[in-house]
């Protein structure tokens, strides 16, 4: 999933292009070894989405996109930051080998090492948004918090059977959705955006964050190994039970008791955290959660949450910039729909 056809506008390309200098910059460190380690995702690359996102938000109010200020590029860097820090604490909790085709930083240097990298990329990212302003380096604190509570919120589940849908959505509002509004919301600040046109990005990249989450999650069940580009079912075997199987299990019947049966033998039951390895109940589970009526649910609540910020955008219309976001937006639907 991209957002590909913002991405796909040549202004912001170049300003994408000055974002990727500046983060590259931004965390060269005294210490060569440190500036090595908190450089190795920046050089494998990425989509810069919510870069994309604090940029496109900054040029609303014009009605074509022109090259952003130096301080809105800087604040699509604060957010890129932190997302690259929070990388690395996920690769050491999931034990993950690799991370954008590259050996993840983990593998190659050790989780002590991707633990304070990690935090150095959260650092600099705040030192950023402190020179941003008080409410920049306030918002992206509390983001930074968000993420963390997002994140416990789904350890606190992990393979548990009575986790509510109440419980999953506040999970990915922090740990992805947040992120997304944050970054939309710091691209109207520094861009001196009125107040209701700051909210009405921030809703929209609240919504857009929403939708993305529980698409992925559906992939993840829907999806084949070589159409991910990973493994499938990842996080059936890690425990996180998102809203295909909440909303399964929740229906009752054969199919709850079946799937349950089946994920209680992917569950490690000799008081480990280690990964079950019982390939035909993962294939059972997939095959029995792709044939309910609970991937059509989830699909449905996927496209409430990004037509939820499309309205918000609505009073915008008219400027490159809205259409832009309101394009990535039916590009997120479209994957939506594919998958469904």
């Amino acid at each position: 999933m991209s957002a590909s056809p913002l991405l796909q506008r040549p202004v912001l390309q170049s300003d994408l292009g000055r974002v990727e200098d500046a983060l590259r910059e931004s965390v060269i460190a005294d210490d060569p070894f440190l500036t090595q380690v908190a450089s190795h995702l920046i050089a494998a690359g990425g989509k810069r989405v919510r870069p994309a996102f604090a940029i496109t938000s900054a040029a609303t109010a014009l009605a074509t996109m022109v090259p952003v200020s130096n301080e809105v590029v800087m604040g699509a860097v604060s957010v890129e930051l932190v997302h690259l820090g929070s990388l690395y604490h996920d690769d050491v909790m999931d034990d993950a080998t690799t991370r954008r085709t590259v050996e993840s930083v983990n593998a190659r240097w050790g989780n002590l090492t991707a633990i304070l990298a990690g935090d150095y990329l959260l650092a600099k990212a705040s030192e950023i948004a402190a020179s941003l302003g008080t409410e920049v380096a306030g918002l992206l604190a509390a983001t930074i918090g968000r993420l963390c509570e997002g994140q416990i919120l789904e350890l606190q589940h992990a393979f548990d059977l009575d986790r509510t849908e109440a419980a999953y959505l506040s999970s990915i509002d922090g740990k992805t959705a947040s992120l997304l509004g944050t970054a939309c919301r710091i691209g109207g600040i520094v861009a001196n955006l009125p107040r209701p046109q700051i909210d009405a990005l921030t809703t929209f990249g609240n919504g857009f964050g929403m939708a993305f989450q529980i698409v992925d999650d559906l992939l993840d069940v829907t999806s084949t190994d070589e159409e991910l580009g990973k493994p499938a079912g990842h996080d059936l075997i890690e425990g996180t039970y998102t809203l295909p199987v909440i909303r399964t299990l929740a229906a009752g019947g054969t199919a709850a008791d079946e799937l349950t049966a089946l994920l209680r033998r992917l569950q490690p039951n000799d008081g480990s955290i280690d990964p079950v390895d019982d390939p035909e109940a993962l294939v059972a589970a997939r095959n029995l959660l792709r044939s309910s009526p609970a991937v059509a649910d989830s699909l449905a609540v996927a496209r409430s949450y990004v037509e939820a910020g499309q309205k918000a955008l609505a009073p915008f219309a008219g400027s490159e910039a809205a259409t832009a976001l309101e394009e990535a937006a039916e590009h997120l639907l479209g994957t939506v729909n594919a998958a469904g």
